[in-house]
């Protein structure tokens, strides 16, 4: 079975998305949503949101790309909370970096499942060699974001020792 125009819509319209948060994670260590490179990734990824619900073979690929929607939301539109001064940075770069970790989840599963064509590296979801690769995704996830907000939180006292 091939893939639908849409499906080509959807997979090379959330690609970019990948190369453009390794880019951020690696300079930035988060995604920065007002950088060129975030605002890219916002729409990006919206691309890839929102063409999953017509292409979604299984009920768990719309409760996947609707948790997506939810984080990606939130983690850009925290900043215009006026309640969320303290602790938007926080909120926001969680929120950015399961939106990462749900973006490579069914990215992996698919290329295993499929590549190379005609002969995939998996034929099951509970292959190891899946598992394995999820297992590690979700290792980075647990120990960036503990990461993540350490540096922010050092980045922050630098700053307020700086203006006091």
């Amino acid at each position: 079975m091939g893939i639908s125009p849409l499906g080509w819509l959807h997979t090379l319209g959330s690609l970019p998305a990948i190369p453009l948060a390794a880019y951020m994670l690696v300079r930035h260590g988060r995604i920065v949503p007002a950088s060129r490179a975030g605002r890219a990734y916002f729409w990006f990824m919206l691309l890839g949101v929102l063409t999953v619900y017509p292409i979604a073979h299984q009920p768990i690929s719309s409760i996947i790309a609707t948790v997506t929607l939810a984080v990606l939301l939130l983690g850009y539109g925290v900043s215009r909370w006026p309640m969320a001064k303290r602790f938007g940075k926080y909120i926001e770069t969680i929120s950015l970096s399961i939106s990462v970790f749900l973006l490579m989840v069914p990215t992996v599963s698919e290329s295993l499942r499929r590549l190379p064509v005609g002969d995939p590296l998996v034929t099951d979801l509970k292959d190891p060699l899946l598992l394995g690769v999820q297992g590690a995704l979700f290792l980075a996830l647990i120990v960036g974001i503990p990461l993540q907000m350490r540096a922010l939180y050092k980045r922050k006292a630098v700053q307020n020792k700086a203006g006091s």
